[in-house]
């Protein structure tokens, strides 16, 4: 008899990026998973993926998985651990952490997380743990916070227009993103604007990518400096009558005080800032002036440089200057946070939370190595639980996070797919499951869709979901009692919706996805922006402007005093100067997604099989290094030893390292991380990965 055919399977991509793409996934008979595609049939997906997701089975099928519970044997990071039984590792798990809780009550405890999945039940429930036991909680400082700020300090509401547009779009504004490799769909609609419309595409970021070649028209800036390019294209945009003056007076808090503020903000003003010529600044502020369907896609660039808020909401003023926001491909974006009104209460139980202390996640190195500020004033840390990060890899201080991390009194367990350089300092070790081996639900931040992702094969080993450990661990160290710790992640998704008013989960499988996009004049904000005045700010007070994500005390942190009221470039980035000539920027690489896919071969290989730092001929020269050196790249926080590659495209005095490397890929095992600071970004924190001023030299 013959086996069946393979069968065609849907899911949505979990990793963390905004385009979440609905995928068809090809299954065996024997329950293999073969090739993954985008789902043709999805209106945003539109059938197209990025490489590193299509080939996903050199992760899945990985000979260096790991499928059994592990306890350390050796030193902290050396890496060697033997095996113990799943009820043996949770049952050592639950005696260190209650003779832990013994010592320095329950907030001695830190379930650390954060994206490495981005479903809703398989991330979340950890929140539902936190509660349940009264352990410290996490403030997630990573990645999001100076954009959302930015762009919300404007619009007031984390949404914009439907992302499809931007196909419908005369020209497309790409600000801030590497879109080819980090959000591939949005070049997917881009280059239908292009093909259908004849749109123009500019794409404005700090060295020259793999976007910017693709590009009509492509604009270089020294990191950040954004702003400053922002308020000189308004400036001539107000000069050279460009501006939609009935738009401001109808739709803007304050234009007559912008326009006055800006007189001064000249393209020659901004030059001196920036690096782009006065008369590149014109040509560019003409052509968005003059086009009235622009559509603005600002992307997470504006989160990694400590004036990332200020340059975000220069940058989505451009669009209330102009009136772009009125027209069909045309406006502003950034993440449709907001149109998701999922109810997660069974997920994390909020019923349960006590005032227990927020520690901050890119503090990490300094909270390990025993810092009040960073403790808030509350016990050490000596038991942690981390599940969908690897933080001695990711986070900022590498040397105090690795220092921390290497305690002998901290009891550290590490849920994961591969051994890590977090989990290499993990006392036990669990095996996970990746997205197609468990049930979950995603919603895109880049789009409008809710897809399910239900489990489509098994598990190698004795690899287990999240939600198992959760659970399991829950119940062995008294956690209170709640319904989600006894549901399934089927039933929590069906819980969701059903108590979110989006149907059942029988209902999203049958439909495949949910389109959660608001009608055009919403989108669009024609029916007022999200402020209660409804209308787009100019003007913000950043120490009370609405965040989506800001400490629950709603203190703002760093020197917000000096944030400007009006846009204008904030001169708050780490500066270069004579002991550190370079400005560091540690970019994406296509073929990683933060620390995932860099075990993969294909991946690595895709991306040259070692990290380098790139910088100009006369950098190169300036530092007494060529084209394929060994060099060494430092500052106050540390040193890291790659390969200098010299090439154009970038602006004098910037180096660009793209990663995210592991450790061990580095001579000396110390990561690009090594050189990036934690110190909390104004307003409301975050770490400034692509703020780093360095110096660098041939290695001897």
């Amino acid at each position: 008899m013959n086996k069946p055919a393979t069968i065609t399977a849907f899911s949505a991509c979990p990793h963390d990026c905004p385009s979440t793409c609905a995928l068809e996934v090809e299954v065996t008979a024997e329950g293999r998973i073969g090739r993954l595609r985008g789902a043709p049939d999805n209106d945003y997906t539109a059938g197209v993926i990025c490489a590193k997701v299509a080939r996903y089975t050199e992760r899945l099928y990985h000979p260096d998985r790991l499928t059994r519970p592990l306890r350390r044997v050796g030193a902290k990071g050396e890496g060697r651990f033997e095996p113990i039984s799943w009820d043996a590792a949770l049952d050592l798990i639950a005696e260190k952490f209650l003779d832990a809780e013994a010592r320095f009550g329950t907030e001695t405890i830190w379930p650390y997380h954060y994206a490495g999945t981005m479903g809703l039940v398989q991330r979340d429930a950890i929140h539902r743990f936190r509660h349940a036991k009264g352990t410290s909680r996490q403030f997630d400082s990573f990645c999001t916070n100076m954009a959302w700020t930015g762009y919300v300090a404007g619009t007031g509401r984390l949404s914009g227009p439907d992302p499809r547009e931007i196909a419908r779009a005369d020209q497309v504004v790409i600000w801030g993103t590497n879109a080819v490799a980090t959000q591939v769909n949005v070049m997917t609609h881009a280059i239908a604007a292009r093909k259908q419309r004849g749109a123009r595409i500019i794409v404005v970021d700090v060295y020259r990518t793999e976007t910017m070649k693709q590009a009509d028209v492509g604009v270089i800036v020294k990191p950040g400096s954004d702003a400053a390019l922002a308020c000189a294209i308004m400036h001539v945009l107000f000069r050279d009558g460009l501006a939609d003056r009935e738009y401001l007076a109808r739709y803007t808090d304050c234009p007559d005080a912008l326009e006055a503020h800006l007189a001064s903000r000249t393209p020659e003003w901004a030059e001196a800032i920036c690096g782009v010529p006065a008369a590149d600044i014109v040509s560019l502020a003409h052509m968005m002036g003059q086009v009235k369907k622009t559509f603005f896609r600002l992307g997470y660039g504006f989160t990694r440089t400590r004036n990332g808020a200020v340059s975000m909401h220069a940058a989505a003023s451009i669009a209330a200057v102009t009136g772009c926001w009125q027209y069909e491909g045309g406006g502003a974006f950034h993440n449709n946070g907001a149109i998701y009104q999922l109810n997660k209460a069974m997920v994390e139980a909020p019923e349960l939370k006590t005032a227990t202390r927020l520690l901050d996640q890119s503090l990490v190195g300094r909270v390990l190595t025993g810092d009040r500020t960073a403790l808030a004033g509350g016990p050490p840390v000596t038991a942690m639980l981390i599940q969908n990060t690897n933080p001695v890899s990711v986070a900022p201080e590498q040397r105090k996070v690795v220092e921390g991390f290497a305690r002998e009194d901290l009891f550290t367990v590490v849920h994961e797919q591969f051994m890590t350089d977090t989990a290499r300092h993990a006392d036990i070790v669990l095996p996970a499951t990746q997205f197609l081996e468990h049930d979950d639900i995603y919603k895109g931040g880049g789009h409008q869709y809710l897809i399910f992702g239900p489990k489509l094969t098994e598990a190698p080993g004795e690899a287990r979901e999240n939600l198992f450990v959760i659970n399991e661990l829950a119940r062995r160290i008294g956690a209170k009692d709640h319904p989600g710790f006894h549901m399934s992640a089927r039933e929590h998704v069906d819980w969701m919706l059903v108590n979110s008013g989006y149907g059942t989960l029988a209902d999203l499988e049958a439909g495949r996805w949910k389109d959660m996009q608001p009608e055009f004049d919403q989108a669009h904000f024609l029916k007022g922006f999200g402020h209660a005045d409804g209308k787009f700010h100019f003007r913000v007070d950043w120490a009370a402007t609405l965040a989506p994500n800001r400490p629950e005390d709603g203190k703002a942190l760093g020197p917000v005093a000096t944030m400007p009221e009006l846009p204008d470039y904030w001169d708050a980035v780490e500066r270069a100067d004579i002991d550190h000539p370079f400005r560091l920027v540690t970019a994406p690489a296509r073929s990683f997604l933060n620390s995932t896919f860099s075990e993969t071969p294909g991946s690595v290989k895709k991306e040259g099989g070692r990290p380098e730092v790139w910088l100009t001929a006369q950098d190169a020269a300036k530092a007494g290094v060529a084209d394929g050196d060994k060099v060494v790249m430092g500052n106050a926080r540390g040193e890291v030893v790659l390969h200098a590659r010299v090439i154009e495209g970038l602006v004098q005095g910037t180096v660009i390292s793209e990663g995210l490397w592991p450790n061990s890929a580095f001579e000396t095992g110390c990561g690009i991380n090594t050189l990036t600071g934690a110190d909390p970004v104004a307003p409301y924190g975050g770490a400034a990965f692509h703020d780093t001023a360095v110096w660098i030299r041939k290695k001897s």
